[in-house]
């Protein structure tokens, strides 16, 4: 895998469901707490970033369970493995139904039918592997650039500042949240670092990848505050079609479909391989389990995409990225966990 593969591979794992919360999160509380969360955020998660980078490079490229059930004994990895699945399967479910919305509204199919096509077709990226899902990133992920480049252009000289320049600490846990949420890549690491094969190169793609997708949400936040300011709607993007009529809403539908597609894979192919390793099961079986649980339950009839993705995202995302590697920093540093089956990070 190319250096540009493995940097969309990132920032496309990050750029998901999350960016298009931001907004109606950061209205809550302001633009500027709203930006000084997003910018501390980002920088605690680069930290627990290269935290899992090093563990898991000094392990050959182990998974994250793998990582903390090495290091913290068995009942850590149970509960790194299971905050991941937890994370995942609901990450995957939201962003099963959201899809089914967007291609309902961009091709005129019913959402279930919508949803299918986009199942098939994403999962069959995950099926081909990374150097497949490096490519379709990379690509997706220059799409998203432009089409959020492309908002800012619409959107910034309708604004005005005091539509954004107030400030409120009543929901700030919200912004909190959702800003973990969308700055979460932790679990593709290992899988990046093993096709990249350097250390030094990954750890220095991480930093881009935190820097990058941090900087297109400051813009996101920002267009949208100063235009709609407190009347900004819970998916952002929707807005943009009573603007600017079809234009607006071929960019508001092709947002989510780029941002919720590249999301998908990188979640689901990192875990595809937490399965693997953890359960040591077969990949097939492992995408099976990985890829099918989702789409049944979303068949099912459950598929609220704001309170799944709240649920899971949330919970998973801050046992998994934040709190368990600082534990696994800490216990490291104080000598109480050593690195079993240590391989040296060059």
């Amino acid at each position: 895998m190319r250096k540009s593969e493995a940097l969309a591979v990132l920032i496309g794992t990050q750029i998901g469901a999350g960016v298009l919360g931001l907004p109606y999160a950061a209205k809550e509380v302001g633009l500027i707490p709203s930006l000084l969360v997003l910018t501390g955020i980002m920088l605690l998660m680069l930290f627990t970033a290269r935290i899992v980078l090093d563990f898991s490079a000094r392990m050959g490229g182990a998974q994250l369970s793998t990582v903390a059930r090495k290091m913290l004994g068995r009942g850590g990895g149970l509960l790194m493995f299971v905050s991941i699945t937890f994370m995942s399967f609901g990450a995957l479910l939201a962003y099963i139904a959201g899809m089914g919305s967007v291609f309902a509204g961009l091709f005129g199919v019913a959402p279930k039918i919508g949803a299918l096509i986009f199942w098939v077709l994403a999962s069959l990226i995950i099926y081909l592997g990374l150097e497949a899902s490096g490519k379709s990133e990379l690509a997706m992920s220059l799409a998203m650039l432009i089409l959020f480049m492309a908002v800012g252009v619409m959107l910034l000289p309708r604004g005005r500042l005091e539509n954004a320049t107030y400030s409120s600490a009543s929901s700030l846990w919200k912004i909190v949240g959702v800003s973990i949420f969308a700055l979460g890549c932790h679990t593709v690491i290992p899988d990046v670092y093993k096709s990249l094969g350097s250390y030094g190169d990954t750890k220095r793609l991480l930093t881009w990848a935190f820097v990058i997708p941090t900087a297109i949400y400051a813009l996101f936040m920002a267009s949208f505050l100063l235009v709609f300011g407190k009347e900004t709607p819970q998916i952002a993007t929707q807005a943009l079609e009573s603007l600017f009529g079809r234009a607006g809403f071929l960019v508001g539908n092709l947002i989510p479909l780029f941002a919720i597609t590249t999301s998908y894979i990188g979640i689901a192919l990192a875990q595809l391989s937490n399965v693997e390793e953890y359960l040591g099961m077969d990949r097939k079986l492992a995408w099976a389990i990985t890829v099918l649980p989702p789409l049944l339950v979303y068949l099912s009839g459950v598929g609220d995409f704001v309170s799944v993705l709240g649920l899971a995202g949330d919970t998973g995302d801050l046992v998994a990225f934040i709190v368990l590697p600082i534990v696994l920093y800490i216990t490291h540093r104080l000598g109480f966990a050593t690195l079993e089956g240590e391989a040296e990070a060059g």
